[in-house]
């Protein structure tokens, strides 16, 4: 299994602080490799307190679950229980949280990690997001759940 390195991480990081200060926001960047360790956080000046935590929870989200959390929206909401007790298992390093900003990295059909911003509305932490990943060349689209190959679309 491949995963995100620390260059590309911080390439990511650099480019949505860049975008996130565009738009008028401070929002703190997490990305987590694919097994959802922190490779990288940053939270610049303006941004508030909580927000790395926040970035960090669904960056982790969307390594482990392989899917973004704009995708695992629905899922959450149809089964809220299963989804608070994922949180719970020994082995969750942290909360699941299928938010907008919540980003699976994929390179090359591969998950090589997860992105999470946090400090904007949650359209502008999922723009920011997108916008990122799609300039630097990352996949943006994934296969619905329980259907191979088949594009998720809207859902993601």
């Amino acid at each position: 299994m491949s995963t995100i390195s620390l260059d590309a991480a911080e390439e990511i990081i650099a480019a949505a602080h860049k975008r996130a200060q565009a738009v008028g926001k401070a929002v703190s960047v997490a990305v987590v490799d694919a097994g959802g360790f922190v490779v990288a956080i940053r939270r610049p000046d303006g941004a508030r307190p909580l927000t790395p935590d926040i970035a960090r929870a669904k960056a982790y989200t969307a390594a482990v679950m392989q899917r973004p959390g704009r995708m695992l929206k629905k899922w959450q909401e149809s089964q809220p229980v299963f989804f608070s007790q994922l949180s719970q298992l020994p082995g969750a390093a942290m909360p699941i949280m299928a938010a907008d900003g919540s980003v699976t990295i994929k390179k090359d059909g591969e998950v090589i990690g997860g992105l999470g911003i946090a400090g904007g509305t949650a359209d502008e932490d999922q723009h920011i997001a997108d916008e990122v990943l799609a300039s630097l060349g990352y996949e943006l689209e994934f296969a619905a759940w329980g259907v191979a190959g088949t594009p998720a679309g809207k859902d993601r």
